[in-house]
C-alpha cells in the first residue's frame, strides 16, 4: 500500500473511531451558540423597526379608553418609559437590558414582560408538544401504510386526507371540530384549558386539561400530519429502491427488521428537517387556534398585546420564541448526527 493510500486509510480509521460523535456534536453545539447572539439581536432590531413603523402606542390606547385624560399625565408616562428619547437610543437601551435578562415592563399587567410570559407559555408548550406529537404519529404512521400499500386503496385514502388537511384552513377546521364533538356529541369541552367549578386532586385535574387539550392538538396537528404523511411516504418510497434495502434482503432479513431498522431510519431524516423548520411555524398557528379555542397561551398573550400597543410583551415574546426556535433547531442538528452517522456538519 503506497503511502497516500496509507495515510487516508489511517484518516477514515480515526474518524470511525468513538471520538468522531463527540467532537461532532461539541461542534455543532459550539457554532450554534456562537450563532445564537446575532440571531437574537437581529429579532429584536427587526422587530423594534416594525413596531417603530406601527401607528400609535399605549398612551394612545389609554387615552382612547379615557385612562388617562390630562397631557400633563401622559407626558410623564412617555418620559417613565422611555419614549421620549430617539429610537436608536431607546433600541440599544432595550439590547443592554435583554444582555441582563431584562425584557421590559408590561404596563397593562403591571409586571414585568419574563414573568408575563411565563405564566402563559406552559398552555402553549403544552398544546405545541401536544400538536406535535399528533402530527408526527398520525403523520408517519399514515405515511409508512401509504408507502407500504403503494397503489392500493389506502394509498389513495392517505394521499385524499393529506391533501384535504393540508388545504383546510386550522380555524375553520377547529370550528368543525367543535361542531361535531362538542355541540353534536357532547363528548368535549368547548374551549377553555379546564373546567372553571372542577374539584378534585391532580389526577382529575390532569384529566381535565387533557379533554381540553384534545381538540386545539388535533385542530394544529392535523395540518402537519398531512406534510408528514407525504414526506414520509415519498421519502421511504425511494429509500426502498437503495442497494442496501437490496442487499439487506439478499441476506434474507425479515421484512419487519428491514423495513423499520433500514428504510423507515433512513427515511425519518427529511421528516426531522421539516420538523425542525415546521416547530417555530406551530407556534404561529397556534395564535389562530388558541383565539379559536380560548386557550391561555402566548398567542393570547401576543393578540391581545398587539391590539393593546403593548409592544414589550411583543417584542418580549418575539425573542423568546426565537431563542426557543433556535434551541430546537439545535435539537434536529444532533438527532441528525444519531439517526445518520455519516453526516458531518463541516
Amino acid at each position: 500500500m503506497s503511502r497516500p493510500q496509507l495515510s487516508k486509510y489511517k484518516e477514515m480509521e480515526h474518524l470511525r473511531g468513538p471520538e468522531l460523535g463527540s467532537q461532532t456534536v461539541k461542534r455543532i453545539l459550539l457554532r450554534r451558540l456562537l450563532q445564537l447572539g446575532p440571531l437574537l439581536v437581529a429579532v429584536i432590531v427587526l422587530n423594534f423597526l416594525l413596531i417603530q413603523a406601527a401607528p400609535g402606542t399605549f398612551l394612545d390606547i389609554m387615552t382612547a379608553e379615557q385612562q388617562v385624560t390630562d397631557q400633563e399625565t401622559v407626558e410623564r408616562l412617555r418620559a417613565t418609559y422611555g419614549m421620549d428619547q430617539p429610537a436608536y437610543i431607546q433600541l440599544m437601551k432595550y439590547i443592554w437590558a435583554v444582555v441582563q435578562l431584562d425584557l421590559g415592563y408590561s404596563y397593562r399587567h403591571n409586571a414585568p414582560v419574563f414573568d408575563v410570559i411565563m405564566a402563559h407559555l406552559p398552555a402553549t408548550l403544552l398544546l405545541m408538544l401536544a400538536a406535535i406529537s399528533v402530527s408526527v404519529v398520525i403523520g408517519v404512521l399514515a405515511g409508512v401504510i401509504a408507502a407500504l400499500k403503494v397503489n392500493t386503496f389506502w394509498d389513495g385514502a392517505v394521499s385524499f386526507l393529506a391533501v384535504f388537511f393540508y388545504s383546510a384552513p386550522s380555524f375553520w377546521l377547529g370550528i368543525m371540530l367543535t361542531v361535531l364533538f362538542s355541540v353534536k356529541l357532547g363528548w368535549l369541552p368547548v374551549g377553555g384549558m379546564q373546567s372553571v367549578l372542577l374539584e378534585g386532586g391532580g389526577f382529575v385535574r390532569a384529566l381535565d386539561i387533557l379533554k381540553h387539550l384534545v381538540l386545539p392538538a388535533l385542530a394544529l396537528g392535523l395540518f402537519y400530519a398531512a406534510t408528514y404523511a407525504r414526506v414520509t411516504r415519498a421519502s421511504m418510497l425511494e429509500v426502498s429502491r437503495l442497494e442496501f434495502v437490496r442487499t439487506a434482503r439478499a441476506k434474507g432479513l425479515g421484512q419487519r427488521r428491514i423495513i423499520f431498522a433500514h428504510i423507515l431510519r433512513n427515511a425519518l431524516l427529511p421528516v426531522v428537517t421539516l420538523l425542525g423548520l415546521q416547530l417555530g411555524t406551530v407556534l404561529g398557528g397556534s395564535v389562530v387556534i388558541e383565539a379559536v379555542y380560548s386557550w391561555p397561551g402566548i398567542g393570547s398573550l401576543l393578540f391581545d398585546s398587539v391590539m393593546s400597543r403593548n409592544f414589550p410583551v411583543v417584542i418580549g415574546v418575539m425573542v423568546l420564541s426565537a431563542f426557543l426556535v433556535a434551541i430546537i433547531n439545535i435539537s434536529v442538528d444532533l438527532i441528525y448526527v444519531k439517526l445518520d452517522p455519516r453526516i458531518r456538519f463541516n
